[in-house]
């Protein structure tokens, strides 16, 4: 099976540049071990500082409880699972799933619009253990804590808040920085890769949110063993950009800072007038990234993990092509071959359902029309034929959906639609892979071509 994805047509032939984010793309994490880090220092952070109860303590983490794609719903203490139009398909109150009846008399027919402040979006692995945690605070919030806990809404800001701060003042990249074998995958194929596509005259710079020290970190142990040449890391990649601030990189103004790599020492702000050089910056904006490159926009390419902060505001506002890292895809794709045969049963339990219910249809028509009972005891006949069909379906289904995530099923659908985080990948992304890695080892003269999708009214009847 092919592991790099088309949306949209892009021929590598035609890329000069090729961008990096750092976290999650060019340095990949040991995920589960990340975020159980990340839950403890959040648990940390409330009860010394926002005054939560010691109870919370006890939480556990649990990676599989949440997957990449879900919507919280602040006010309401739920998380969600959207269809492709936002359509809400699939729903839980703190931890506990939300049955359908239920689902729909708190939601109705209602369709999310993503922009509400009410909703947060878990748009990367490193929303795993904000989502899994909010959802065990609203569970304590209605059982044990139910006086010691905000209401649902403060829940939420106060994760955002503890987590933003865990990444800014330190206290996660410290663990890290202590412990890299337990957090960070070295990655020989990867920096092969990069050194292959060199020689075909294929530049690259890495654009991150992190700051040098860190940065450099990282590189040093994840990169710079695997290179062939003595400067190491810093051989692979013209330019460096710490603190990019992204996503407002790609479409704010703000100046280059000339960084000492030795030292990780700022300089002075690059002038306007002065050509930036190969090397480590800080900050700094893409449209004038690209004009000193001496680029057309869509002779760059971008590759990183983070749908909103590396893929949307590009499409948006920059244009450079675009690449996502969707690191679950390896598992589900090994999910999606095991559960063939189980989607081969279902289609064929289908095949004989579907029959059955325009036959039912037809005949409820017709009884409606004429005013006439006179097809009764066939239409019974035919619903209680449906229903043994049904009976032979749902543990079908169910035995597939075990296959992925238990709770919430697959990352990239919800039952037979796309999930809206698909949606997103299809929009915004003109390629995407489970890693970096997978990329490195096509051509870098690739074509890659987009498939012809057929249209609802193209597929035989």
């Amino acid at each position: 099976m092919h592991q790099v994805f088309c949306n949209r047509t892009l021929n590598m032939k035609r890329i000069h540049h090729i961008g990096l984010d750092m976290d999650h793309t060019l340095v990949r994490y040991k995920s589960e071990n990340f975020e159980k880090l990340a839950h403890l220092i959040m648990r940390e952070k409330l009860v010394a500082k926002r005054g939560y109860p010691n109870a919370i303590m006890r939480l556990k983490f649990n990676f599989k409880g949440a997957i990449r794609g879900l919507i919280i719903d602040k006010a309401k203490g739920n998380v969600l699972k959207l269809s492709r139009h936002t359509a809400i398909r699939l729903s839980s109150h703190g931890t506990e799933m939300i049955d359908f009846a239920k689902q729909n008399r708190i939601y109705k027919s209602t369709y999310i619009d993503i922009k509400d402040k009410s909703y947060d979006k878990i748009d990367t692995t490193f929303s795993i253990s904000f989502a899994t945690l909010f959802a065990q605070l609203v569970d304590l919030k209605e059982g044990e804590c139910k006086s010691s806990l905000p209401d649902f809404m403060t829940i939420a800001e106060d994760l955002n808040a503890v987590l933003d701060e865990a990444h800014r003042d330190g206290s996660l990249k410290e663990h890290v920085r202590d412990n890299l074998a337990q957090y960070i995958i070295k990655d020989r194929d990867t920096v092969n890769g990069i050194e292959r596509y060199m020689k075909h005259n294929k530049k690259f710079f890495i654009i991150t949110n992190s700051d040098y020290s860190y940065a450099k970190l990282l590189l040093d142990y994840a990169i710079s063993p695997f290179t062939k040449r003595s400067g190491g890391w810093q051989d692979l990649f013209n330019y460096v950009i710490v603190r990019a601030g992204k996503p407002n990189f790609f479409f704010e103004d703000s100046p280059f800072v000339k960084i000492d790599a030795h030292t990780g020492a700022a300089g002075a702000e690059v002038a306007q007038n002065e050509l930036l050089s190969p090397g480590v910056y800080r900050g700094g904006n893409a449209n004038r990234f690209t004009a000193e490159l001496g680029l057309e926009a869509d002779e760059v390419l971008y590759i990183g993990d983070h749908i909103y902060g590396d893929v949307v505001r590009i499409k948006k506002d920059c244009a450079w092509r675009t690449a996502l890292v969707v690191e679950e895809l390896d598992n589900e794709i090994k999910a999606i071959e095991r559960a063939e045969p189980i989607v081969k049963q279902i289609n064929k339990w289908m095949a004989k359902k579907l029959p059955l219910e325009t036959q039912i249809d037809d005949l409820i028509s017709r009884k409606i029309e004429t005013g006439k009972n006179t097809d009764e005891k066939k239409i019974n006949a035919l619903i209680k034929k449906a229903m043994a069909l049904d009976k032979e379906i749902s543990p079908l289904i169910r035995k597939q959906q075990k296959l992925f995530n238990p709770q919430w099923g697959e990352v990239m659908r919800v039952g037979i639609e796309e999930s809206y985080f698909a949606y997103q990948v299809e929009r915004f992304a003109c390629i995407y892979t489970a890693r970096l890695g997978h990329f490195l080892k096509m051509s870098p003269r690739t074509y890659y071509r987009s498939m012809r999708r057929p249209l609802p009214h193209e597929v035989p009847g």
